[in-house]
């Protein structure tokens, strides 16, 4: 991961690319999904996993390793509400944390992303208090996941947004572990698999919010190649998650 996208401040660009024109729309939302293929689906872990390869050790430290990740996102997501001064996407955006973190009200009861995670913990053999406390996350993961929590705080706003974009790609991989789990992992409770399922869903409705957001604000070439770096910036902050599960649990042959 480079060091410089931390920086909160957008560069410039060099002056070549200054003078460039803007890419459309179109092409710009292009060029983001072209970047899919460094996305964490094609890590040979996440293949494993998807594929049936994985042992039970290597399930349970993937969902383990991954809490840590889930409840940041929230975090992540107040950060943006906190440097966002539009109120109109701060009222869209804090559904995210909503989703997450769930929420009761006139009656209705949402109990979230992250107890659904829990859940997922329990359907795998793990125990609440284990997945709580920590104790399986490796300092790697840790160090990814704070990483782009300090990002979002640090950066502008817009780019925090952009970051989020990754989205763009989560549904695949969460219809992937939809089909191939209940086939491979027989032994993990099927009602584990609900975040997958409302994943599915509520990434797409992400994925319009946070493009909207992109498109209406990194509109010079400079800004568009930027913005670029920091989806990429994000997409190895997944891939490292992936690297530091598999140094710690190993990857299983095909």
């Amino acid at each position: 991961m480079r060091a410089d996208i931390l920086l909160p401040e957008s560069r410039p660009g060099d002056a070549s690319t200054a003078a460039e024109p803007a890419w459309s729309h179109a092409e710009f939302e292009t060029r983001l999904r072209e970047r899919g293929r460094s996305y964490h689906i094609h890590h040979p872990f996440n293949m494993m996993l998807n594929s049936g390869r994985a042992n039970a050790e290597q399930v349970r430290g993937w969902v383990a390793n991954r809490f840590y990740y889930q409840i940041a996102i929230p975090i992540k997501d107040a950060a943006v509400l906190s440097n966002c001064p539009d109120p109109l996407v701060r009222r869209g955006w804090v559904q995210r944390i909503l989703d997450h973190d769930g929420f009761e009200l006139d009656g209705i009861r949402d109990e979230g992303g992250i107890e659904a995670w829990l859940r997922l913990a329990e359907a795998v053999g793990l125990t609440r208090a284990e997945v709580l406390d920590l104790r399986h996350v490796v300092p790697a993961m840790r160090y990814a996941v704070d990483a782009y929590v300090n990002f979002a705080r640090r950066a502008p706003w817009q780019e925090a947004v952009c970051s989020s974009l990754t989205e763009l790609f989560a549904p695949e991989i969460h219809k992937q572990r939809l089909a191939t789990w209940p086939e491979h992992y027989g032994w993990i409770e099927p009602a584990g698999l609900h975040y997958f399922r409302s994943r599915v869903s509520q990434a797409r409705r992400d994925v319009e919010q946070g493009l909207a957001i992109t498109m209406a604000h990194f509109n010079t070439r400079a800004q568009q190649q930027r913005a670029l770096e920091v989806l990429q910036f994000k997409l190895d902050i997944l891939w490292a998650m992936n690297d530091a599960m598999a140094g710690r649990y190993g990857v299983s042959p095909a």
